[in-house]
């Protein structure tokens, strides 16, 4: 079992997109995989057709009382897609944490035993630096950043890392960054080239920076909103080619020897105006 978080204090840079899109993709390909949606707005949770208001145990009962995470996970509609979702307790978890001794440690004790079930746990942090961040760091094997190709990329990363640097240093030693993600990106502008440039100068020669670079696009806007990830939603669009090719970077950094199976063509979506149904897409098999 490998724990991935999906981390970044800054917000709107996607990173629920991301932890969600590549749990469908993981899934796609064959992998048993738990989502975990750490985050008290409870994205995660909507974005894969779970109604937050209904739930009556997630990840708040977890962490701070204790449940069982057998009485927790929830199934979706993708085959060996699963969800601890977030409810409408989870945004008062921070506050009740404050007191508890090794409340670092919650979520960690509450997964160490599900190796057997799972391939992959991916961990949806908040956009913060709080007590619910550190426990998804503290659970973690590995990290993956995504920043934004904007002018601001940059911005708070030196505190994120400091914060990996202690968890490493005091409760979590073994954590490592997977790897930095550039996001709503768009190559044909001299900004997105400068901002990515200046992310693998920062980086260079201590953490790695995804080759895949997740452009901007309608379709992986609208996913969330019909309950689905882009791998089931719109297949053959811009954002789900890329979120395929990021799954596979992942996937090929844990299992050297993977070789990913064949997938069936999938034709490449037109991408209509904003807010009109996705095209069919012609899927032939190979």
């Amino acid at each position: 079992m490998k724990t991935i978080a999906f981390v970044n204090q800054k917000g709107g840079v996607g990173k629920t997109t991301t932890a969600l899109n590549v749990a469908g993709f993981m899934a796609l390909r064959g992998k048993q995989v738990l989502l975990v949606d750490l985050d008290p707005q409870g994205n995660a949770t909507t974005g894969i057709g779970l109604d937050r208001n209904e739930i009556t145990v997630g990840t708040y009962e977890v962490i701070v009382e204790g449940a069982p995470l057998e009485r927790t996970i929830m199934e979706t509609e993708i085959p060996g897609l699963r969800v601890l979702p977030a409810n409408r307790n989870l945004p008062g978890c921070e506050i009740e944490l404050t007191p508890m001794i090794a409340r670092e440690l919650r979520l960690r004790k509450a997964i160490e035993h599900c190796g057997e079930y799972f391939d992959f746990i991916l961990i949806d942090c908040p956009p913060s630096l709080g007590p619910l961040t550190l426990n998804g760091l503290v659970a973690a094997d590995s990290l993956i950043i995504p920043i934004q190709a904007e002018f601001y990329a940059l911005e708070g990363l030196s505190q994120l890392l400091q914060t990996f640097h202690l968890v490493t240093a005091n409760l979590n030693p073994d954590l490592t960054i997977q790897g930095i993600l550039m996001t709503m990106f768009d190559g044909r502008t001299n900004l997105a080239r400068e901002v990515q440039a200046e992310v693998e100068n920062f980086f260079a020669g201590r953490e790695k920076v995804f080759e895949t670079k997740i452009p901007r696009n309608i379709r992986l806007a609208e996913a969330p909103s019909h309950g689905k990830p882009i791998s089931h939603y719109a297949p053959g669009s811009l954002g789900a080619m890329a979120y395929s090719d990021l799954t596979e970077e992942i996937l090929s950094a844990f299992e050297p020897e993977y070789v990913p199976p064949p997938e069936p063509h999938v034709e490449l979506l037109k991408e209509p105006p904003l807010g009109q149904p996705p095209e069919e897409p012609k899927i032939t098999e190979l």
